[in-house]
């Protein structure tokens, strides 16, 4: 696993993509300290937007390239473009490390709306590498719609791109509509070209995270590349968004037994700053960060947490950052979690009196809606000793 985690790389393109999101804007500062943050995680390269736009866009870029070189940034800083050699010359100009050239592959794309033809796609995309290249810029080559692409022309086109000097090649399931299985083949046949690949999952499906594991699961098979991960923070994105960082960092880490090196501590407070910053916030429910991962109430988990936190936690408090462990009451608890529960209010209870409490708060967890509050219980529990209660 040593081997094939040298070779995963991350690409982040929160900041880029990340903004296409509906109704998403962050501010020039908002997007130096998401950039921050990212590097401070420990990811490879950051796609920071598009260079060739003028004002705002340029003016943070400008101020994050100069972050680089004062060291504070160690990430690479990659822009996006179209196949346009003009756009391109922002990039340099600016002094980014690497370009994402992206057009569409697809027929449907390419007849509906670009409006072209298969060979003018390879021969703008061509001519933009092989400029890039001239520059000293590492160049991704991005292919649209790769999913739905026509397996010879996606394959004219990977060889068209990495003649022309191309780094590697950005798979892009635009519009989220493969699964893990047919991912593996399209990714295997790409590298057996002999270029990188990177993956570029949406989620509309639901298996943006899936997708992007299953290139890395093609890599296996070719230890001469390397696979980038281009992921979003909180899966921010087009529609149903991108693979989450959080998410494909952490499958790597528990369900592959890949280590990256990353700081995952910093998970939770990186993706609650993208939270606000985006206006999207966070669910109980979400995976890896979100606050439910640590919190239960049913009696059968809640008693094996108590016993040991591993019984129900893959992901223990801390690794992904500052979480608290709450054990809830519900209509479902049993008496071990009553009693828990009362020991942190300084009530012990016996076990009879946790039997007969229980009865009487699964009847209070139904009328009130939700689970009482700890002040709403110790009155529970005095009204009880009273003989208010049965």
């Amino acid at each position: 696993m040593a081997e094939l985690a040298e070779r995963i790389k991350i690409n982040d393109c929160t900041l880029r993509e990340g903004e296409q999101t509906y109704g998403v804007v962050f501010s020039n500062r908002e997007k130096i300290r998401i950039a921050r943050y990212l590097d401070e995680i420990g990811v490879d390269m950051i796609e920071v937007g598009f260079p060739d736009e003028p004002g705002y866009e340029k003016e943070y870029i400008k101020e994050l390239v100069e972050e680089k070189k004062r060291g504070r940034i160690k990430a690479l800083l990659m822009g996006w473009h179209r196949p346009i050699i003009e756009e391109v010359k922002s990039s340099v100009e600016l002094g980014l490390d690497a370009v994402a050239i992206s057009i569409s592959t697809s027929d449907i794309m390419i007849e509906t709306k670009l409006r072209k033809s298969r060979q003018w796609v390879v021969d703008v995309t061509t001519k933009a590498v092989e400029f890039a290249k001239s520059q000293g810029l590492y160049v991704s080559c991005n292919a649209e719609d790769a999913s739905r692409t026509d397996p010879e022309f996606l394959i004219e086109f990977v060889r068209a791109a990495r003649d022309a000097g191309a780094d590697r090649i950005r798979f892009c399931d635009t519009l989220g509509c493969l699964h893990p299985f047919k991912t593996e083949e399209y990714i295997s046949l790409i590298m057996n070209e002999g270029i990188d690949v990177e993956m570029h999952c949406h989620n509309d499906l639901g298996m943006a995270t899936a997708n992007t594991l299953a290139g890395v699961k093609a890599a296996e098979k070719f230890p001469e590349r390397q696979i980038w991960l281009g992921v979003t923070v909180n899966g921010l994105g087009e529609r149903a968004g991108n693979a989450p960082l959080e998410e494909v960092i952490m499958a790597l880490k528990i369900a592959w037994g890949i280590e990256l090196g990353f700081r995952t501590s910093l998970l939770k407070e990186t993706c609650e700053y993208v939270a606000l910053a985006s206006g999207r916030y966070i669910p109980p429910w979400k995976p890896i960060v979100g606050e439910n991962l640590f919190r239960h109430a049913s009696g059968i988990h809640a008693d094996g947490v108590i016993k040991n936190p591993r019984n129900y936690e893959i992901i223990l408090p801390g690794e992904t950052g500052e979480f608290e462990r709450k054990i809830g009451i519900s209509k479902h608890s049993g008496i071990a979690a009553v009693k828990y529960k009362y020991s942190l209010l300084g009530i012990h209870l016996s076990d009879e009196e946790a039997r007969a409490l229980l009865t009487i708060l699964r009847k209070e967890t139904v009328q009130l809606k939700r689970m009482p509050l700890d002040k709403e219980l110790v009155e529970i529990y005095e009204e009880f000793k009273e003989g208010k209660l049965k």
